[in-house]
C-alpha cells in the first residue's frame, strides 16, 4: 500500500519577480532560491531535508534496503590495467571504500602497491581523484583532486618511485586533462582565471586558456600556449601525439560535438599554432599520426562516423583520404594498437569491436562474451596486448586480456557478487514513438514474470548530448530486480546510439521528440501488460532530470512516481550559471525568440499547473553541484509543492558535500539508493521481503 501521511510543506516565500522574454511576461517567484549561500536559502534547505528525512524514516523497509545494498556492494572492483614505462597501473576498490585506490606493479603476477589512496585525503571520502595522467616513462603522475563533488579540480604531481608529491600545484582547472610532452618534463592543461571565492560554484565559466606546465616551476610561470580573447565560449583540449611531434588542440564550443582542430609542431621552437580545421561543421578526433599524416575520426558527411587521413603538406579538404568508410553501425571511438585500428561500434546500443589494417582493410571482429558493453582497449601504437571490460545489466564489469596478435581473449578478473545472474533475463524490444519512429528499449527482470500489469517498473533514460545508454551493471538495480521490479532503458532520440542524425532528432526545436519517445515507452510497457500506471516510476539524471520533469508535467496521469535527479528544470535561466551557457548548442537559447518559444513550451518549472495531482515525486540534488546548480531543483520543488493537489508526497532530497555525481563516496551512493528504493516501495505498493 502507498505510504499515506499528512505532509506539511515548508513555507516558501514568493517574490514579485518577473522578466520579459520577447514580449512574454514570465513570473519567477522563487528567484531568491538561486543564492545557495543566503541565510533564507539555507533555512529552506534545512526545512526541506528535515521533512524528507522524517518521511523516509517512516518507511519500514528502508533499513533492510540499505543493509542489502551494503551487502551487495561489498565486493572487489577493479579497473582495466594500463601500462606506462615498465609498470602497470590500475584502480581497485575493496568493496565499501568510499573512493577507489590507484595501484601500480611491475608484472601482472606481482602484488599491487598503493600509489594513491584518495580515502586518506578526507575523513568522509568527499575528496575524489578527478584526473590522472602518467608520463610515458612511468616516472611522474599528474593527478587532479575534486572536493565535495565540485567540477573545480586542483592538480598535483607525484614521483611514482618515491610516492612523494613535488611542490607543483595547479588550480582553477575545469573540463581538462593533462598531456605530457615526450621528454616527460611537463604537460599541457587548460584552466580558467581565478574565480570569485564566494560565488565560484555559481558564476559562469568563460575564456578557458591552454597552458604548458614544466615540472618544478610555479603555476605563475606556466606558459600560455593558446587562448582567444575574442571567443569567450571557446574551450581547448591539448593532447600530445604518441611520437611527441605535435600538440593537437581540439577547440570545443559548448557541448556541441562539432569542433575545430589546430596543431603546433613541438619539434620547432616558437612554432605557430596552425588552424587545420577552422569551421564548426562536424566532429573531428585525431586518433594518431604517421609523420605528417593525421588519422582522424569524423562524422563529416557520415553521421555514424568514419576515419580519414589528412596530410599536413596538402591539408585542403579535397585531398582528404577516406580510410574506414561509414558503416551501418555507429562508430563510438577508435584507437591504434599493434599498428592496427581498433574500432568500437554500437549496433542497436550494443558493443561491437572491429579491427582494421592501417589502409582500412577489415581484419576481424573481437568475439565478446555476450550482448552488452565493452570498454577499454587502451594502449600504445605497437602494443600487442590490451585489456577490456565487459558488462551487461546482469554481468558485473569483467576484465579480459586480449592478445592483438592471435585475437584471443582470456579472462583476467571476474568479480564475485552475491546474486545469481542466471535468475534474470534481458531482452531488447523496438516500440513506435508518437511519430512512428522505432525506438529500442532494453528490459531486464526475473525470469518467468507474469505480464499481468502488476510489476513495479523503473523506466530510466537520458536522451541528449549525443550520449549513448548501453547495457551496464548496477548493484543498486540488482536490489530493484530482487524485489520483482522491471528495469527498462529506452534509447531515446537525442542520444548517440545511431549517430549524429539520431542526436539532432532530439535537440533544440526537436527536443519534444525525446519526451514523446519516453512517454511512448511508458505507454508501450502498460499496453504490453508489463506494468500499469499505478506501478510505474520514471527516473533520470541531469539532462535525464529534465526528461523526467518535462514528462511528469506533460503527462502527470501516466506515472505513479517520478525521481528527477540533478535536473535541468528552469529552461529560461540555465545559461546564466557556471557552464550552463554551453548547453545552448543542445537546447537553444532563451535569448533567441524562436528558441524561447520552444523552451518555454516544455520547461518543467514553467509548465506546472496549479490544482494538478502530480506523481509521487522525490527530487534529488546536491549543495555543491556546480554543473547543474541546485537552484534548478530548489525552484522546481517549491513550485511543485505549491501547484500539487493530492495525497502523493512531493519531496526534495538535498545531499551535502556532494556535487553532480562524479566522485561521490560509496557511503553516500548507498544511502541515496536506499532512500530512492524506499520511496518507491512506499509509493508503488511493493512488498519487500528480503
Amino acid at each position: 500500500m502507498t505510504l499515506s501521511r499528512d505532509l506539511i510543506y515548508p513555507n516558501t516565500n514568493q517574490v514579485a519577480q518577473s522578466d520579459n522574454y520577447h514580449g512574454v511576461e514570465v513570473k519567477d517567484p522563487y528567484r531568491w532560491l538561486e543564492d545557495p549561500d543566503s541565510d533564507t536559502t539555507k533555512a529552506w534547505v534545512q526545512a526541506q531535508n528535515e521533512l524528507t528525512n522524517s518521511y523516509l524514516a517512516t518507511i519500514p523497509t528502508r533499513d533492510k534496503l540499505q543493509q542489502r545494498l551494503t551487502q551487495l556492494w561489498d565486493y572487489e572492483k577493479y579497473s582495466s590495467p594500463f601500462k606506462r614505462g615498465q609498470s602497470y597501473f590500475y584502480f581497485k576498490n575493496d568493496g565499501l571504500q568510499n573512493q577507489s585506490v590507484l595501484y601500480t606493479l611491475k608484472s601482472l603476477d606481482d602484488e599491487g602497491e598503493i600509489l594513491l589512496d584518495p580515502n586518506t585525503l578526507s575523513a568522509d571520502g568527499t575528496v575524489a581523484l578527478s584526473g590522472l595522467s602518467i608520463s610515458d616513462d612511468g616516472q611522474w603522475m599528474a593527478y587532479g583532486l575534486s572536493t565535495a563533488g565540485s567540477d573545480w579540480v586542483e592538480y598535483r604531481v607525484r614521483n611514482i618511485a618515491t610516492r612523494e608529491d613535488t611542490a607543483d600545484h595547479l588550480q582553477w582547472i575545469k573540463f581538462s586533462g593533462a598531456s605530457w610532452t615526450k621528454d616527460n618534463q611537463g604537460f599541457f592543461y587548460s584552466r580558467y582565471d581565478e574565480p570569485n571565492a564566494e560565488t565560484k560554484l555559481e558564476d559562469v565559466n568563460y575564456y578557458q586558456k591552454l597552458y604548458y606546465h614544466r615540472l618544478g616551476t610555479t603555476q605563475a610561470e606556466d606558459i600560455l600556449v593558446y587562448h582567444r580573447p575574442d571567443q569567450k565560449e571557446w574551450g581547448f583540449s591539448g593532447g600530445v601525439t604518441e611520437d611527441g611531434k605535435y600538440l593537437i588542440i581540439s577547440v570545443w564550443l559548448g557541448t556541441d560535438s562539432k569542433n575545430l582542430v589546430f596543431y603546433k609542431n613541438l619539434e620547432q621552437l616558437d612554432s605557430e599554432v596552425i588552424e587545420l580545421i577552422s569551421e564548426f561543421v562536424a566532429s573531428y578526433n585525431v586518433i594518431d599520426n604517421d609523420e605528417d599524416t593525421f588519422w582522424v575520426q569524423t562524422d563529416l558527411n557520415a553521421p555514424r562516423g568514419k576515419v580519414i587521413a589528412i596530410n599536413l603538406n596538402n591539408p585542403d579538404q579535397a585531398n582528404w583520404q577516406e580510410i574506414i568508410p561509414e558503416a551501418a553501425e555507429t562508430l563510438e571511438s577508435i584507437g591504434l594498437l599493434n599498428n592496427q585500428f581498433v574500432a568500437d561500434y554500437l549496433k542497436d546500443a550494443r558493443s561491437q569491436i572491429k579491427i582494421y589494417a592501417l589502409d582500412g582493410t577489415f581484419a576481424r571482429e573481437v568475439e565478446l562474451p555476450g550482448i552488452g558493453s565493452a570498454g577499454g582497449f587502451g594502449g600504445k601504437r605497437y602494443d600487442t596486448e590490451t585489456f577490456y571490460t565487459f558488462t551487461s545489466f546482469t554481468t558485473p564489469a569483467t576484465i579480459y586480456r586480449y592478445d592483438l596478435t592471435t585475437g584471443e581473449s582470456k579472462l583476467f578478473r571476474q568479480p564475485q557478487v552475491d546474486f545469481d545472474p542466471e535468475a534474470y533475463q534481458t531482452q531488447q524490444v523496438f516500440y513506435p514513438s508518437k511519430d512512428g519512429t522505432k525506438i529500442p528499449m532494453f528490459i531486464t527482470h526475473k525470469k518467468g514474470i507474469k505480464l499481468d500489469g502488476n510489476n513495479p517498473t523503473y523506466l530510466y533514460a537520458y536522451g541528449g548530448f549525443n550520449i549513448s545508454l548501453t547495457p551496464s551493471f548496477s548493484v543498486s538495480n540488482v536490489v530493484w530486480l530482487e524485489m520483482g521490479g522491471i528495469y527498462a532503458v529506452p534509447n531515446l532520440r537525442g542520444g548517440g546510439e545511431y549517430g549524429e542524425e539520431w542526436h539532432q532528432a532530439g535537440m533544440k526545436d526537436k527536443k519534444q521528440n525525446v519526451f514523446d519517445d519516453f512517454i511512448a515507452a511508458a505507454e508501450w510497457l502498460i499496453a504490453q501488460k508489463y506494468t500499469s500506471q499505478e506501478k510505474l516510476a520514471i527516473a533520470g539524471g541531469s539532462n535525464g532530470g529534465l526528461l523526467v520533469g518535462a514528462c511528469m508535467t506533460q503527462r502527470p496521469d501516466l506515472f505513479a512516481a517520478a525521481i528527477p535527479a540533478v535536473g535541468v528544470l528552469d529552461m529560461l535561466r540555465f545559461h546564466k550559471f557556471t557552464i550552463g551557457w554551453a548547453w545552448c548548442s543542445e537546447y537553444g537559447t532563451p535569448d533567441d525568440a524562436a528558441d524561447f518559444k520552444t523552451l518555454y513550451a516544455y520547461s518543467p518549472l514553467h509548465n506546472l499547473q496549479p490544482g494538478t495531482n502530480y506523481p509521487a515525486t522525490m527530487i534529488t540534488t546536491a549543495d555543491h553541484d556546480d554543473r547543474v546548480v541546485p537552484a534548478h531543483s530548489f525552484k522546481f520543488a517549491a513550485a511543485l509543492q505549491a501547484a500539487h493537489q493530492g495525497d502523493n508526497p512531493v519531496l526534495i532530497r538535498i545531499e551535502t558535500k556532494a556535487g553532480h555525481g562524479a566522485g561521490k563516496p560509496t557511503s553516500k551512493i548507498i544511502e541515496e539508493a536506499a532512500d530512492k528504493w524506499g520511496f518507491l516501495v512506499a509509493n508503488l505498493g511493493i512488498e519487500y521481503l528480503q
